[in-house]
């Protein structure tokens, strides 16, 4: 089966988008890991696929897949490019776009310049939305001999706050968290260096993708771990690997992400 495909990516994130509205695509684990191999396939840390959502009042379903092949629940930098990819596509004329995740309802505004600042919804720091296994919410939780904060942006994060994001054994110390049985479901282990209350490094490493240019949800965790220290004020720039994007957060509120997402290339491929 022959399937045309668009490559994006937001700071660096890439992604392989699918135009599923006529439902009759269906990825298996196997085929999704082969398309995402960077020698042999597409290549992408993420697969997004446009879906009908049957929910009223609401544009798209957006289902993401990693590239090992599991479901996310949410991606912020996906979600921008989904954003763009519907308008530039005339899959729909809205602005805003409501979109519906695995984790809930999320709102896109493309601005005139093309970027896109999406509305993540509230942080969550129940341990039982995370999952966590811990009896109640506290400030940080030493996991393998780490403190840490642990949030979710609709996916589980972790977030460790370092003196210098350039001298971590990122891949070591992630894969070393996300196998503790407190963190059944694993998560991504986003690195924060506070450069000051409005600017911070990080480097995340994700789940099923390992260390990533950017993670759009991750940076929206990092700065709310900070925020709710006391470390960072409400607008945050996060500069990731692969370039800056800007946080709002205030504390019972919402998340807001801001950044750009870009157009690669077409193509098709047989599946």
């Amino acid at each position: 089966m022959m399937i045309q495909f668009t490559k994006m990516h937001g700071l660096g994130n890439d992604f392989m988008v699918v135009d599923n509205t006529s439902g009759d695509i269906n990825f298996s684990i196997e085929q999704i890991i082969a398309l995402s191999d960077r020698h042999f396939g597409v290549g992408f840390d993420q697969l997004l696929v446009v879906e009908q959502s049957p929910t009223v009042g609401v544009d798209f379903r957006y289902v993401i897949y990693n590239a090992d092949g599991s479901k996310v629940e949410q991606c912020g930098n996906g979600a921008r490019c989904f954003a763009r990819f519907v308008s530039e596509k005339e899959l729909t004329k809205n602005n805003p776009i409501v979109v519906e995740t695995h984790s809930g309802i999320i709102t896109l505004q493309i601005n005139s310049d093309h970027s896109v600042r999406v509305d993540m919804g509230r942080p969550r720091f129940e341990p039982s939305s995370i999952p966590l296994i811990a009896e109640y919410v506290q400030e940080t939780y030493q996991i393998e001999g780490f403190e840490m904060g642990v949030v979710s942006m609709g996916n589980p994060h972790c977030v460790l706050i370092v003196d210098d994001i350039s001298t971590v054994e990122i891949a070591e110390t992630a894969r070393q968290i996300q196998a503790s049985s407190l963190l059944p479901n694993q998560a991504n282990i986003g690195f924060m260096q506070v450069l000051n209350r409005n600017e911070v490094n990080l480097r995340v490493y994700e789940r099923g993708a390992g260390e990533t240019l950017a993670c759009g949800s991750g940076a929206c965790a990092a700065v709310v771990h900070g925020v709710e220290q006391g470390l960072l004020d409400s607008n945050v720039v996060v500069h990731l690997t692969g370039g800056d994007t800007l946080i709002e957060y205030q504390r019972g509120e919402s998340v807001f992400l801001s950044g750009p997402a870009e157009f690669v290339f077409e193509a098709s491929i047989d599946i």
